[in-house]
């Protein structure tokens, strides 16, 4: 498995993620196109190929990174390479890259239906800090999760 840069070429896999994934809240292609394409330059896309270099597409993470702040905006595997590893790998990276960016701190939205979700999120050290009542497009309330990035956090 590898966590790479995401490229333009990768627009396919990332879109296909997006709706296999995400259903109504997935972002529209012409969305994941401006992402990786560079237009928005807070915004860094993330790959995970399930067996390295050249492999399938099977995970994307997106975050945006400003200033002292971290947001991850978007992870998604797709259900045939869950429990693999892989968005943990996407994880470690965003949190890699936004302490490089200067970030102190990362949050995140989860469904709070999602208890998977919100399992995986708990065990790597967030913390439940708001909640945002219909949030999603069905009406789901989203929980806000942070982690700090500084050095022992």
């Amino acid at each position: 498995m590898s966590v790479r840069a995401a490229t333009p070429a990768d627009l396919d896999a990332v879109a296909a993620l997006e709706e296999e994934c995400l259903g109504a809240d997935a972002w529209s292609r012409g969305l994941v196109e401006a992402g990786l394409a560079g237009e928005v330059p807070t915004v860094v896309y993330l790959v995970a190929e399930a067996d390295g270099p050249d492999s399938p597409v099977v995970g994307h993470a997106v975050a945006s990174i400003v200033a002292d702040v971290a947001e991850l905006q978007r992870i998604a595997v797709t259900p045939t390479a869950r429990r693999g590893g892989h968005a943990t790998a996407l994880l470690d990276e965003v949190v890699a890259r936004s302490r490089a960016g200067g970030a102190e701190r990362l949050l995140l939205e989860v469904r709070e239906d999602n208890a998977g979700a919100l399992a995986f999120y708990a065990a790597r050290g967030f913390v439940e800090v708001d909640r945002r009542r219909r949030y999603y497009r069905d009406g789901a309330t989203a929980v806000v999760l942070r982690r700090g990035l500084r050095k022992g956090c």
